[in-house]
């Protein structure tokens, strides 16, 4: 009979993990049938099978499997606290979840975002990472009354299996890496993000989730996130200063608001060449002399593609309001108030933009019925609306500008492994040759300096593979050497 009854939760498994905690009375069932046969292996087979046809495919985004790992994790604590079967049951998705280009990013995202999230809930509790899962917990020697033994099928090399069941769900994902340099690199693209996309970033709210973060990571990996945050609060107290000085004279001068950043502690930018409008220009100007003012020996050095315009744009039958939209769009409706007819070479000479791109952002204003192509190449603006056209309600029809200020993750890691290029290459030139192991100690006493500059071996050793493939380096007999001239 425990058996038959066995055999159909188990085939129900996947559907009550995934309704989890309303499954849980089905769990504590299985609990109870589950030592009283010899259906464990059997379990653990059904199971992965499940997940790998049901949920590890390209079918099932990242945050869906993110929140069945969760529930499979609260799942088999319920159905063996031991911990035995969930590293088992875990593993396929641990191999999957690393092969996904976005599961760091989701999982960063999932502990910080707005509203409910299984994630966020963990990240409340303000637990200690615990990265070496054979370490054992304060929870574990309070809770010693409860002590259970491994299960009989347990593996003897691992004596310490039972201590599995204390890994909270976060120290889990980071152990599907085995870095945590990972997931504080990818909080701090995220963090710079989103303080540089809202003008109304709640400050407040993103340094408590800093402190819950600082919890779980320690202080020094988080010290570069709470530069940022710093710069933020420093921003808009020196902003108010600046603006005191800082006097508008007629139409011709532009209100700026600034975030002033330290450099060295923010992620590396997306670089775009654009050059702003006259006026534009003449009153950063002001604004940098305000600030040396302000400041002494200090200067401001613009990112002048990055940031927030609000436009107020007033034709002689229609005032229209847009609101947020980037430096690149402000600047092309700034020129055509100074010129109504515009060849697109010409206007890509004065913004310093390449044509393809310039046509791509024209086509916002296009969308607008603010400017229309009359000819190939030329583009007028549209000062009288026909009626038809004024319905459209022009304030909430803004271009959807989702991509990131913040260089991509893997551009930021191949821009530093090519700063340790350039001292593996000064090792190799005064000791002609090194193994691997020797010049990862090296680059460790001497290049990673820094939360965002650590490199394993096996990330180093592909990138020096990479580098004998180009023939910047020559492989022999373990040893990595230059090619001769």
């Amino acid at each position: 009979m425990y058996e038959i009854y066995t055999k159909v939760r188990i085939n129900q498994l996947f559907g009550i993990i995934i309704e989890y905690p309303d499954s849980i009375p089905a769990l504590q069932d299985l609990k109870t049938c589950l030592p009283k046969t010899d259906l464990r292996s059997h379990l653990t087979r059904k199971l992965q099978k499940s997940m790998e046809t049901r949920l590890l495919h390209t079918g099932v985004s990242t945050p869906d499997i993110l929140t069945a790992y969760v529930a499979t994790i609260r799942s088999m604590r319920v159905l063996d606290p031991s911990g035995l079967l969930l590293g088992v049951i875990t593993q396929p998705i641990h191999q999957y979840l690393r092969r996904r280009d976005d599961t760091v990013r989701c999982v960063v995202s999932s502990l910080t975002e707005d509203g409910p999230s299984d994630l966020a809930d963990e990240l409340i509790k303000g637990e200690a990472l615990q990265t070496d899962e054979n370490t054992p917990s304060d929870d574990e020697e309070t809770n010693w009354e409860n002590w259970m033994p491994d299960p009989v099928d347990a593996d003897p090399n691992k004596p310490l299996a039972s201590n599995r069941r204390t890994s909270d769900i976060i120290s889990m994902l980071v152990n599907v890496y085995g870095s945590r340099e990972l997931f504080v690199n990818e909080y701090r693209t995220l963090l710079a993000d989103r303080l540089l996309t809202s003008l109304t970033c709640d400050t407040e709210k993103e340094i408590r989730y800093l402190e819950l973060l600082k919890l779980r990571f320690g202080d020094s990996q988080l010290h570069y996130c709470e530069v940022m945050l710093k710069d933020i609060v420093d921003s808009k107290r020196i902003t108010q200063n600046i603006k005191q000085d800082l006097s508008l004279d007629g139409e011709t001068d532009i209100p700026i608001s600034s975030m002033i950043l330290s450099a060295q502690f923010w992620p590396a930018f997306k670089e775009e060449k654009c050059e702003l409008h006259p006026n534009v220009n003449e009153q950063m100007k002001k604004y940098t002399t305000c600030f040396e003012t302000l400041k002494g020996n200090r200067t401001l050095c613009w990112k002048k593609h990055l940031g927030l315009v609000d436009l107020d744009i007033e034709l002689p039958d229609r005032t229209i309001n847009f609101y947020s939209v980037t430096p690149i769009h402000a600047t092309i409706i700034l020129h055509f108030q100074d010129k109504c007819q515009w060849n697109l070479d010409e206007l890509s000479r004065v913004m310093q933009v390449p044509p393809t791109v310039l046509r791509r952002k024209i086509g916002f204003w296009e969308s607008q019925y603010l400017i229309v192509q009359t000819s190939q190449d030329v583009f007028q603006l549209v000062e009288k609306s026909e009626k038809d056209n004024l319905d459209v309600p022009r304030e909430i029809i803004i271009e959807d500008e989702s991509e990131s200020a913040m260089a991509s993750t893997q551009d930021q890691r191949e821009e530093e492994l090519q700063t340790f290029w350039s001292y593996v290459t000064g090792m190799l030139m005064n000791l002609d040759s090194l193994p691997l192991e020797r010049i990862h100690q090296v680059l460790k006493m001497f290049a990673f300096q820094g939360p965002t500059t650590e490199c394993s071996l096996q990330e180093l050793k592909h990138f020096l593979d990479r580098k004998v493939r180009e023939h910047q380096l020559v492989y022999s007999n373990g040893f990595y050497k230059l090619p001769k001239l």
